[in-house]
């Protein structure tokens, strides 16, 4: 048998109060397992918490690692049109518009990486249906969000390396090769 009491007052003296309405009926009934309903709520929600806490902390590292391999790939694109820069530096560009140039190269990829990602999301969702609670696996919301700050890690990605490359000399980007 289960009794369930609900009640606003402060729960400090309700279990005893609890035993003493039932011994009251028969004080041969065992009274046991008494537990509030938060700790009922918590233990029945605590699998699922643990699954979603781990999935947060891997959705994080997977979004370190894209922001980290983003970085590496304009570096070394950038890297590699080092000449390319000089000359365009020698000639008469000005800086703007050759950060411009970089920026715009970049974006172009982000957005290319960021449309293939969302595919892939889109094709995955079907696997992690079980996982989510009251969330539609396709949460136009999330997708943009993640969208969203990864392009912006994107642009940060190709701006530090494309201020770096302008820093140097077009005559160490023309000696370059």
């Amino acid at each position: 048998m289960t009794v369930v009491v609900r009640t606003q007052q402060p729960t400090g003296g309700l279990v005893e109060a609890a035993k003493d309405s039932v011994w009251s009926l028969d004080n041969q009934i065992p009274v046991s397992e008494i537990q509030m309903m938060e700790e009922l709520m918590a233990l029945s929600v605590a699998q699922q918490r643990f699954n979603m806490l781990l999935l947060g902390i891997f959705a994080g590292l997977a979004m370190l690692l894209a922001a980290i391999g983003i970085y590496g790939m304009m570096a070394y694109r950038v890297t590699q049109r080092t000449h390319e820069l000089g000359i365009h530096v020698a000639l008469g560009a000005r800086r703007g518009d050759v950060l411009w140039l970089i920026m715009r190269d970049g974006a172009r990829l982000a957005g290319l990486g960021i449309a293939a990602g969302i595919v892939g999301a889109l094709a995955i969702t079907r696997v992690m249906t079980t996982l989510l609670f009251e969330v539609r696996p396709t949460d136009p919301e999330v997708f943009g969000a993640v969208a969203v700050l990864l392009g912006m890690v994107a642009l940060v990605a190709c701006y530090i390396p494309a201020r770096r490359a302008l820093q140097t000399s077009p005559i160490v980007a023309l000696r370059c090769e």
